[in-house]
C-alpha cells in the first residue's frame, strides 16, 4: 500500500462559482472539504469548513445549476460551515472526481485544503489502484503527486499533516528566531512578515504545532 500527498489544480473556467471561490477569492483565508458522501444515488452530499465569507459561498452555491440545496452555520464566526447537496452529472467537477476516486481499494483521507488555487490532500492505496485513478481524473483537472510513502510507516513526513498556511507559518517562525532559547521573535513579528493577524498567525502555529506533535507521538509509539 502507498500514500501519496497530492495537489490538484482544476481549470477554473468549467469549475463552478462556489468552488472557483473557494480556490482564489481573497476572502477566504482557507477551506477544508470536511466530509462528502456520494451513496448509491446520483445526489452527494458535502460539509465544508470556511475561514471566509460563507454566505458569499451560500450565494454562488444556490445559483449553481445541479446544486439542490445549501445550508450555512452560523456566519458571524471566523469559520463557518456549509452542508451542501447536489448532482454530479450537473456540477462536471464534482462527477468526474467521484468517478475517479470512487473505486475499491482506494482511501481519500479527510479533509481536503482549498488553499491559492489548488486542493490539497492524501490518498492511500495500492500502487495500480492510484495510478488508475490519477489516469482516470477529468483532463481539466491537474494532478500533481507531491510525496510517496510505503503505508503504514512511521517514517511518514509529519509535515505532510499541515495545511499549507500552517507550514507556511512555522517555516517563518522558525526563520525568525520564534524557537530559539531566548525567543528572538514574537507573534505580532511573524505577523508582519506574513502579513496576517497576530491572532491568526497564533492559530496556526497552535494547529500545527499539535499536529506536528501528534505525529511525532504516533512515530514513537509505531516504533515501541
Amino acid at each position: 500500500m502507498k500514500h501519496i500527498r497530492i495537489t490538484v489544480r482544476p481549470e477554473l473556467e468549467p469549475s463552478p462559482s462556489f468552488l472557483e471561490y473557494l480556490l482564489t477569492s481573497p476572502d477566504v483565508t482557507e477551506a477544508h472539504a470536511i466530509d462528502w458522501n456520494r451513496g448509491a444515488s446520483v445526489t452527494s452530499t458535502h460539509l465544508y469548513g470556511i475561514d471566509g465569507d460563507a454566505e458569499r459561498f451560500g450565494h454562488l452555491a444556490r445559483q449553481t445549476t445541479g446544486v439542490e440545496s445549501v445550508t450555512l452555520s452560523e456566519t458571524d464566526e471566523r469559520v463557518s460551515y456549509a452542508h451542501l447537496e447536489l448532482q454530479d452529472e450537473d456540477v462536471p467537477v464534482f462527477g468526474g472526481v467521484a468517478e475517479a476516486v470512487d473505486r475499491s481499494g482506494l482511501l481519500v483521507r479527510r479533509p481536503l485544503v482549498y488553499r491559492d488555487g489548488t486542493i490539497q490532500g492524501h490518498i492511500i492505496g495500492s500502487p495500480d489502484v492510484l495510478q488508475t485513478t490519477i489516469d482516470t481524473t477529468p483532463e481539466t483537472i491537474d494532478v500533481q503527486v507531491e510525496e510517496i510513502h510505503q503505508f503504514p510507516s512511521a517514517t511518514v513526513d509529519p509535515t505532510t499533516r499541515l495545511s499549507e498556511r500552517q507550514q507556511e507559518t512555522i517555516e517563518t517562525a522558525l526563520a525568525l528566531g520564534y524557537y530559539d532559547t531566548p525567543r528572538a521573535a514574537t507573534h505580532e513579528d511573524i505577523a508582519d512578515e506574513l502579513g496576517l493577524a497576530p491572532n491568526t498567525v497564533s492559530e496556526h502555529l497552535q494547529k500545527g504545532e499539535a499536529a506536528l506533535v501528534r505525529a511525532g507521538m504516533a512515530g514513537l509509539q509505531s516504533s515501541l
